[in-house]
């Protein structure tokens, strides 16, 4: 494929990937998150074998990159995955109540 083709194909999928999260509702955000955290975890798989079997240093240095942002993007969805899931439990009582007597 030639780049102006490539460069295409990735202007596309950012607007149709835009227009899809989007339109997601907040209920489905922490499925949505989750499935996203296991794509994530499948592309630093491969960015990690890219990376061991890479010859070439710029091919070597594009695939590192590639498991720092793949490892970033994982950590980070699943810690907002984390804090979305503390958001739907409710509030707990820090400490017991306590109840005094008025005398």
């Amino acid at each position: 494929m030639d780049p102006v083709t490539l460069l295409t194909l990735v202007v596309l999928s950012v607007f149709v990937g835009f227009e899809v999260v989007s339109k997601v509702s907040s209920t489905l955000h922490t499925p949505l998150m989750s499935g996203a955290n296991a794509i994530h975890g499948i592309i630093l798989i491969g960015a990690i074998i890219v990376a061991g079997q890479a010859d070439d240093p710029w091919l070597l240095t594009v695939a590192l990159i590639a498991v720092v942002l793949a490892t970033a993007n994982l950590v980070g969805g699943f810690v907002v995955t984390d804090r979305m899931l503390h958001m739907f439990r409710g509030r707990r009582a820090t400490r017991p109540e306590v109840k005094e007597d008025a005398a």
